[in-house]
């Protein structure tokens, strides 16, 4: 339908989870992939967890996993091993897993897997343990998950326990690459207009972002940048003030760029990125891209003309109402072939 969005999760490929897409149309969200949620998330899993103060280390004690769901139902068996992650930011800490299990529901591990964390740190992520089955095509299936707040964690407690595996909520699918998002206007005065210079202007009104991604405890100093591709010159470059210790933070700041004439509107793109400002450098939390995600500028092929649905459906309405504010709520993502512009 005319209204539905496709949103692409790729679960690692080459390691062989599979790439989801939902379809999102409505309210309605369902998932479709190869053989993921073929099998229902049964069992459950021991563990520990505890943090080394001499090593500055996060230890999780895998001990073994007991009536997991069988995958191969004609032959039987599962091959289970155990993932973990550190959310929200996954790819900042990356993933740990144990060896594989061949042939059993009734995995044993006994093994550690380690994260190098400050305390504090550790203290605002999630920690994400799924169990999965290892297929030698690289299908893999997920047979549960099991999701602890480490925040309100009793770290007195190092003995192993019990936890039921779950399916994989939706939350999770959020979750893993949530970073925020952004509210903002777009406006386009096309040349010739009253009261304007004669080439077109793009004006960008930066209002908000909610739900920031925090990776410091301390909270998080953000910005955001803006530049109009493909010209990443200092005349392109714009940015906001810093709002502090804010994860909802509210900008409220006017962009204009002029010498637009209305045909490079199709092959421009609007980058505007979301920066946590740090003493020596500065961490990206999040993107987006306004413009027509064809995959080319000026007849050259760019990566970075990547746009979403959702975003070029945005930049087209701007395109069809001259001297109009278009209002828009963006989910901020990470971007394909950012260059690292500090």
């Amino acid at each position: 339908s005319s209204n539905s969005v496709d949103i692409f999760l790729s679960d690692e490929a080459g390691s062989g989870e599979q790439l989801f897409v939902l379809q999102v149309s409505g309210s309605v969200l369902s998932v479709y992939s190869g053989d993921f949620g073929s099998v229902d998330a049964q069992g459950t899993v021991e563990f520990a967890l505890d943090y080394d103060e001499k090593n500055r280390e996060f230890q999780v004690h895998v001990s073994q996993c007991k009536d997991l769901a069988v995958v191969d139902e004609k032959k039987g068996r599962s091959d289970p091993y155990v993932k973990t992650y550190l959310l929200p930011d996954k790819a900042r800490m990356g993933k740990r897993k144990t060896s594989v299990k061949k042939r059993t529901v009734n995995p044993i591990y006994n093994e550690v897997l380690r994260y190098k964390i400050e305390k504090m740190v550790l203290l605002i992520q999630k920690l994400n343990l799924s169990v999965w089955h290892n297929d030698p095509l690289g299908r893999n299936s997920f047979l549960g998950e099991i999701e602890i707040d480490l925040a309100s964690w009793d770290w007195s407690n190092r003995k192993l326990n019990w936890y039921l595996l779950k399916p994989r909520s939706l939350s999770a699918f959020n979750g893993v690459d949530h970073r925020g998002v952004m509210s903002l206007s777009i406006k386009y005065v096309p040349p010739g207009s009253p009261k304007n210079p004669p080439s077109g202007e793009v004006h960008i009104w930066v209002k908000d972002v909610k739900d920031l991604l925090q990776l410091r405890p301390s909270g998080v100093d953000s910005f955001v940048k803006c530049y109009v591709l493909p010209d990443t010159s200092k005349k392109s470059y714009q940015k906001t003030r810093v709002i502090k210790r804010d994860t909802n933070p509210v900008f409220n700041h006017t962009i204009v760029y002029d010498g637009f004439h209305t045909e490079d509107l199709k092959d421009a793109c609007v980058e505007l990125t979301v920066w946590d400002h740090e003493k020596l450098t500065n961490h990206f939390l999040g993107g987006i891209r306004l413009g027509l995600g064809t995959g080319l500028s000026y007849g050259i092929s760019v990566d970075w003309m990547d746009s979403t649905q959702e975003e070029v459906a945005f930049w087209q309405e701007m395109m069809l109402a001259a001297n109009e504010w278009i209002e828009g709520l963006l989910p901020l993502r990470s971007l394909a072939g950012r260059k690292k512009l500090k």
